[in-house]
């Protein structure tokens, strides 16, 4: 095995980690102010910054990952996410709840910027390491679906330290185990990774090619489409309309996660002819199309056959996965595929901040929406997010990055 990829391993290794707090805070955080009081518009400003923060680290983190390596972002990830974990610890019940709120905000922030360096880091060290576009597609795939899998049992894991250990127990538990990590991290990652070559100028934080612009455009929407129902709307509909508790939510919305991830990970035998940027962007277009159906039907079930609409939504929303993981999967292995390996932080980061924009956007809406007009409101507008990011595709070229000019 090369350093790069003994380096690479490791680097992945403590994404892993980071990626089950990440997934158990969300959970926490989402029940345990939901049993509070808050209201699905309240709950949603907790995640704002969150999200909001994601698009200013990956932006900025691109630079930083191409000027000083992926060891300082992956290190700074992980130490961010231990002061995150600390800070909302020490929340007090006795606060109101206008500063509790901004209390919270401040911390997800935190937990924002500590998310997107660590993802920025193993996902753009995977381009070190492969150079077959083929072989690239499998392990960005397989990358992708671990990391959704684990964030999957994070949120069971999430629910249940609230219902075993309560929120500040739960908090101070995590916030040990990423501290093991951090220190393994630091062992076990010696060399630098993700350094460029050449100068690094201030025009290069944005993107210059034309198909990363269209995936992040896609992107946007993409995830919009997806977080518009699930980061509020559906947990509360589970609790308030169907009287789920916190265990059985976290155990849904658990296995809708780690269902898409693990599908993430055999996207490649499913889009057996996906071997190239070119028969990429066809697959883009074929499966954006094919998931801009569910959310549409869905909707109308909502409406048509509300006495059957609990295990409708269910099956449909787990349909949702897979369609979605197909769509998530290829758009990550063209994002790769589209840029240049000198200097793939920037490409990533700045894919990844439109993937904050879109998650932010879906964030807002989801407690909005769902507080306005109710869950099938939330999933009419992720079938008209899915059916933008659907058509965006159509406009990418059928080219690889050796092949791509700047515009």
């Amino acid at each position: 095995m090369t350093n790069e990829l003994k380096n690479y391993a490791c680097v992945t290794a403590s994404y892993w980690g980071f990626t089950l707090s990440d997934g158990a805070l969300r959970m926490l955080v989402l029940l345990h102010f939901h049993h509070l009081g808050y209201t699905p518009l309240d709950l949603a400003f907790l995640f704002l910054l969150y999200e909001a923060m994601g698009i200013v680290t990956n932006f900025v983190g691109g630079w930083i990952g191409a000027r000083f390596g992926l060891r300082l972002t992956l290190f700074a990830g992980l130490s961010t996410q231990i002061v995150a974990l600390t800070m909302l610890s020490l929340l007090q019940e006795g606060w109101t709840i206008a500063f509790s709120v901004a209390y919270v905000m401040a911390a997800q922030a935190l937990s924002g910027v500590a998310k997107d360096l660590t993802k920025m880091s193993s996902k753009s060290a995977v381009k070190l390491v492969v150079a077959d576009e083929g072989l690239l597609f499998k392990w960005v795939s397989l990358l992708t679906g671990s990391k959704n899998a684990l964030k999957g049992i994070g949120f069971f894991l999430g629910g249940l330290l609230l219902e075993m250990l309560g929120f500040q127990m739960a908090l101070w538990s995590m916030a040990g185990a990423l501290a093991l990590i951090l220190i393994f991290a630091v062992a076990a990652v010696q060399r630098e990774l993700g350094k460029a070559k050449s100068k690094i100028t201030g025009k290069d934080l944005f993107s210059k090619s034309r198909e990363i612009n269209i995936l992040s455009f896609a992107r946007i929407f993409l995830f919009a489409s997806r977080d518009v129902w699930f980061v509020v709307g559906l947990p509360i509909f589970m609790a308030e309309k169907l009287g789920w508790s916190f265990d059985e939510i976290g155990l849904f919305m658990a296995a809708w996660i780690v269902g898409y991830g693990i599908i993430q990970a055999f996207v490649p035998k499913i889009t057996r002819k996906t071997t190239d940027a070119k028969s990429g962007a066809n697959a883009a277009k074929l499966w954006g199309f094919i998931l801009f159906i569910l959310p549409a039907s869905l909707t109308a079930a909502c409406y048509y056959l509300p006495d059957d609409i609990t295990w409708i939504l269910i099956s449909g929303l787990l349909v949702f996965a897979l369609v979605f993981a197909v769509n998530s999967s290829v758009h990550s292995f063209l994002i790769v595929a589209y840029s240049d390996a000198d200097k793939v932080s920037l490409s990533v980061g700045f894919y990844y901040m439109a993937n904050a924009v879109g998650r932010l956007l879906g964030t807002l809406l989801s407690g909005l929406v769902y507080q306005m007009a109710g869950l099938e409101a939330c999933l009419g507008v992720s079938a008209l997010m899915v059916l933008i990011a659907a058509t965006s595709v159509m406009f990418l070229n059928k080219k690889g990055q050796n092949e791509i000019s700047p515009t």
